[in-house]
């Protein structure tokens, strides 16, 4: 599956300067071991993660705002990205990193698959897991007892965002990310 997805991402068109690649889908859904073993089938390509980007637990939409300014606007205009990591323990931005220009550069996240990252992506593909494999998964992660007070209130926005987003329907790819992972391609002949 991962060589299927790399193969299809090289063969969507570069948007300005690079191709982006997105992984979106709800929290506990994969959509961060799938982009590192994407990236690493892409030569090793860059990674940023949206929950750099989130301002707090309230922050998910503007979070996304935050990726079109500082990662998808300058890499597709052949600059590097430089954004500021959030910090969750202090709740405030901390310091400035950056992401060099490269051929691919994949944006994984809540709201990667957003309308308004879409003028920027050459690649989006959704994660798509069923609510009890995500809630087990995320009550496994080492993060769950800073998340768990909190997953309801980051729920809702999700669910808000993706009401309105629906984001699977602009995805080149749909990543069944369940017992038996496999992938479809919307729009495919």
């Amino acid at each position: 599956m991962i060589d299927d997805l790399a193969a299809l991402v090289r063969r969507q068109p570069a948007v300005g300067a690079m191709r982006l690649v997105t992984v979106d889908g709800r929290s506990g859904a994969g959509k961060t071991r799938l982009a590192g073993r994407l990236a690493r089938a892409l030569d090793r390509a860059p990674i940023v993660h949206l929950d750099f980007f989130y301002p707090g637990w309230d922050g998910l939409a503007g979070g996304v705002e935050l990726a079109v300014d500082w990662v998808a606007r300058p890499l597709a205009a052949g600059r590097p990205a430089r954004w500021r990591r959030y910090d969750w323990t202090t709740d405030r931005f901390a310091e400035w990193r950056e992401t060099p220009c490269a051929p691919v550069v994949v944006l994984e996240g809540c709201g990667a698959g957003a309308a308004m990252l879409r003028p920027y992506t050459s690649t989006a593909l959704w994660v798509d897991t069923p609510p009890e494999l995500r809630d087990e998964r995320l009550q496994k992660r080492i993060d769950w007892p800073r998340y768990a007070p909190h997953r309801a209130r980051w729920a809702a926005q999700e669910e808000a965002l993706y009401a309105v987003e629906r984001p699977w329907e602009h995805a080149d790819g749909i990543i069944d990310n369940g017992s038996s992972p496999n992938c479809r391609y919307p729009g495919a002949g």
